[in-house]
């Protein structure tokens, strides 16, 4: 038999008798429960009850509250500063006692803009500029300023951007790798060249903290960057103009810096073989000059040992070096004829014999030997 066929000691499937087999009666007990409860707020005194109700779950809603792990919270008592809840669960005194506010500590926020100013040579430049910044104080970022964000942090970097571009020229900002010290040999680009514009950030920077830091607005600034440094559309025209002028400098620079270091070597190199060549005949004179001197002395000793023998070979030898390379004629008739032959033209010694005259001979160096004919 099937638990819930009807039949006397019916069961169900817990084992459990019902009473006269009947079914339960659900609409009867629904409407016992509507009953009561419309006793319950029935009067002035139901309608505390469920008002002191609401209250109670209220009050324990409202006593706890959950700080995330990138927030802090801000806890006000009655109006004023209490403390500052660090990331958890806690517990706090119920609204409107104590309020919780909860701020981002490690979302990085940014406020971008785009101003126009002068720079110290008195032109108009235009520049886009972001800054990013932390909330490094809570209490301070929410009630020390009326509107940090919109307000002081925008104001303070534009003052403190304005105030970088103003203590610069123009041809420093847009063209030079450094703020006050431009390079000869860096080509001209248009916009801040990489080494001016990391300087000219970080001061931006430093300035902005600075201002922030007097103000008490509870921020650390993390970066400052310039998106776009250009003049302004109305001159840009000008501007390109000269950056072309500029690179044709720059490109003419390059040739000659190129012709330079092809010339300078050689020139170096025609110097350093000159000089090798006067020291050599520096030394050689040197050595020639001591050589004259030895001589000279030695000549000196034997001259003082023997004077008229030494005068006669020195006369000797003088009259050799000069006669060496003139024409001679030798007479070998003891004197009874003596013809002279030019033989000029002749680059070799020549020996010719002369009738009733002798031997006439052209050369460089003649000796008369032992016969008396010239060699």
């Amino acid at each position: 038999m099937a638990w819930n066929e009807p039949g006397n000691g019916q069961k169900d499937p817990w084992n459990r008798n019902r009473q006269g087999g009947r079914k339960p009666d659900l609409d009867g007990a629904i409407k016992n429960i509507k009953a009561r409860f419309g006793r319950f707020g029935a009067g002035s005194g139901g309608v505390a009850a469920i008002i002191a109700v609401f209250i109670v779950a209220w009050l324990l809603v409202s006593s706890y509250t959950v700080i995330d792990a990138r927030q802090v919270g801000v806890v006000l008592r009655f109006g004023q500063f209490s403390r500052i809840l660090p990331p958890g669960f806690h517990l706090k005194a119920p609204a409107p006692i104590e309020t919780v506010t909860k701020v981002e500590t490690t979302q990085v926020r940014s406020i971008s803009d785009n101003v126009s100013m002068l720079t110290r040579d008195e032109n108009i430049i235009a520049i886009d500029f972001n800054v990013q910044y932390q909330v490094a104080d809570a209490r301070k970022f929410l009630y020390s300023n009326a509107d940090v964000e919109n307000g002081t942090i925008a104001n303070a970097a534009e003052a403190a951007v304005r105030s970088v571009v103003g203590a610069n020229v123009m041809d420093n900002i847009l063209t030079t790798p450094g703020v006050d010290s431009p390079a000869p040999d860096q080509a001209p680009v248009t916009g801040v060249a990489p080494a001016a514009k990391e300087t000219l950030q970080q001061q931006t920077r430093d300035i902005l903290q600075a201002t922030l830091d007097k103000y008490d607005a509870g921020v650390t600034v993390t970066g400052v960057s310039f998106q776009n440094v250009a003049p302004p559309k109305e001159v840009k025209d000008a501007f390109d103009d000269v950056n072309a002028a500029r690179e044709d400098k720059q490109s003419e620079e390059n040739k000659a810096r190129a012709y330079e270091s092809q010339v300078v070597p050689v020139a170096r190199g025609e110097a350093a073989r000159i000089a090798a060549e006067a020291e050599a005949e520096r030394v050689e004179r040197i050595a020639r000059a001591n050589g004259d001197v030895e001589r000279f002395n030695l000549i000196l000793k034997e001259y003082r040992a023997a004077p008229e023998v030494t005068r006669r070979r020195l006369w000797l030898e003088t009259v050799e070096e000069v006669m060496a390379g003139n024409p001679k004629v030798i007479d070998g008739t003891n004197g009874k004829n003596i013809i002279q032959l030019p033989v000029d033209g002749q680059s070799n010694s020549s020996v010719r014999n002369v009738p009733g005259v002798g031997t006439v001979v052209q050369s460089a160096t003649t000796e008369p030997n032992a016969q008396g004919n010239a060699q």
